[in-house]
């Protein structure tokens, strides 16, 4: 297991996250519905629903709005989503995978092409990018909750793959497959995670520079803006005081 990060994956900004919060809201209930219509409405049940439901509430998403999420499923009332993956490339030849639940390939489709094209990238086939790419598990816990050599011993014997610890907390890697046997051994001794996720982690990183990466960041905030597009991921590489000076500007 590594010890520090092997990567850096642009997903989200905290101001701007902040700014969208009733997109966030719209989106975390979408996976509900879906997760409860895909398989049983009872979360003990139905693994997918589970996660859906934890990290609404990591989002502080309202109960009521969880409720009325899964309600919406087991009614048959929910419209029919379907799990789409977009793949291409961005400023600077950054990979970019999007990942979206929509109910109309039609309205999707264009608007993701139309974000690339404006932002320098160029949609792909695919399979054009994700190969340099592995999808992963990853369970967040807050720094507070165990120091880095607990949560790295409760990791292996949980079967993780790869734990990192800083200040933010601990992210810990796992096999896609095994998330819910990782996190759940990892719940009975920290409780809930605050986080856990399947997402898409570089195998190798792409540089850029200021410009790029303004670029880059403008597309990933007009993909999240997208009430389709439910996460999105990068192997972009900035550098912390490329970073910083974005974040000033």
């Amino acid at each position: 297991m590594a010890g520090h990060s092997q990567f850096k994956n642009i997903m989200h900004r905290k101001g701007k996250q902040d700014k969208m919060r009733s997109k966030i809201f719209s989106k975390l209930a979408r996976e509900i519905t879906v997760a409860a219509k895909a398989g049983l409405p009872d979360p003990d049940a139905n693994a997918r629903l589970r996660l859906a439901i934890q990290n609404a509430r990591a989002e502080n998403l309202p109960k009521d709005n969880i409720e009325r999420a899964i309600k919406k499923a087991a009614g048959g009332d929910a419209e029919n989503y379907d799990a789409v993956r977009y793949e291409g490339y961005g400023p600077g030849g950054v990979a970019v995978i999007v990942e979206a639940l929509t109910d109309n390939r039609n309205r999707t489709a264009p608007s993701v092409r139309a974000l690339f094209a404006k932002y320098g990238g160029n949609l792909g086939e695919t399979g054009s990018v994700s190969f340099m790419f592995t999808r992963v598990g990853e369970i967040l816990y807050p720094a507070a909750k165990a120091t880095a050599d607990q949560m790295m011993e409760a990791a292996i014997d949980a079967g993780a793959d790869d734990v990192v610890s800083g200040d933010d907390g601990h992210v810990v890697t796992c096999a896609f497959e095994s998330i819910g046997e990782v996190s759940s051994a990892l719940a009975a001794r920290f409780g809930d995670a605050e986080t856990v996720k399947i997402v898409w982690k570089p195998q190798t990183l792409t540089p850029l520079d200021q410009e790029k990466a303004e670029s880059l960041l403008k597309l990933v905030e007009g993909l999240e803006d997208d009430d389709d597009v439910q996460a999105v991921f990068s192997n972009a590489d900035i550098a912390e005081d490329v970073m910083a000076k974005l974040d000033a500007a």
